[in-house]
């Protein structure tokens, strides 16, 4: 029983932060909650210009609301892109803050893009010693080469969770000290500061909870390589 609940309690810390967050955007992704004059893109456009930002790009995408730092490009999937609703552009506001971090030249938003990187070669490093680790273990007659492919699961799959709550303080300086300002002076009412406020935290931990996902696949593969 003891073990049943541990197993639960795990599972509800885990993936109650990603519904949490899909529940709060979807909720006020509703039209017509909120009826802007314009689009999301239209006012990430208007947000860049206004801050001399005319050479970042505004894009539809299907891999998810980010700015690309490399491309120098607001990205909105589909429905924010087009969408007037109050995700939508909440969500478009955040991603501008991003952009604004990198016009700035923010230490800590370089910092997190530098953890990025690293762990885009520390998950293909840990691609690599997950399919190494049978041939060596093989070669070598050794178990305790097995530890090789706890590093490799590690770097595959927890690394990625470890950087997104390293970099906690990133998304939330460009939800509550960029948008909010931006979103307050003019382009929300009052009455919407609220919404905005729960729209702008989870836009700032979508990707901590989506990646905190990336811990059951982490202990899959520890089972898969004991056996």
């Amino acid at each position: 029983m003891v073990y049943l609940i541990l197993i639960l309690l795990l599972l509800t810390a885990i993936f109650a932060p990603q519904w949490w967050v899909q529940h709060v955007l979807d909720r006020y992704n509703r039209w017509p909650e909120a009826n802007f004059p314009g689009t999301a893109s239209e006012l990430a456009r208007h947000l860049l210009n206004r801050f001399g930002l005319d050479q970042v790009r505004v894009e539809a995408t299907d891999k998810g609301d980010h700015y690309d730092p490399t491309a120098r490009c607001v990205r909105l999937t589909p429905d924010k892109f087009h969408g007037k609703t109050l995700t939508a552009i909440t969500v478009a506001a955040h991603e501008v803050g991003h952009a604004l971090q990198h016009h700035a030249g923010e230490p800590m938003f370089a910092w997190r893009n530098r953890l990025v990187m690293a762990t885009l070669w520390g998950q293909r490093l840990g691609s690599f010693l997950l399919f190494a680790t049978p041939l060596l273990i093989a070669l070598t007659h050794v178990p305790a080469v097995g530890i090789i492919s706890f590093l490799g699961a590690f770097l595959l799959m927890g690394m990625g969770v470890l950087v997104q709550f390293i970099t906690i303080p990133v998304e939330m300086d460009a939800s509550f000290n960029k948008a909010l300002p931006l979103l307050e002076n003019g382009y929300l009412e009052e009455s919407q500061y609220a919404a905005a406020k729960k729209i702008l935290r989870a836009a700032a931990l979508t990707y901590v909870a989506a990646s905190l996902a990336g811990l059951l696949n982490f202990w899959r593969w520890m089972q898969v390589l004991r056996k």
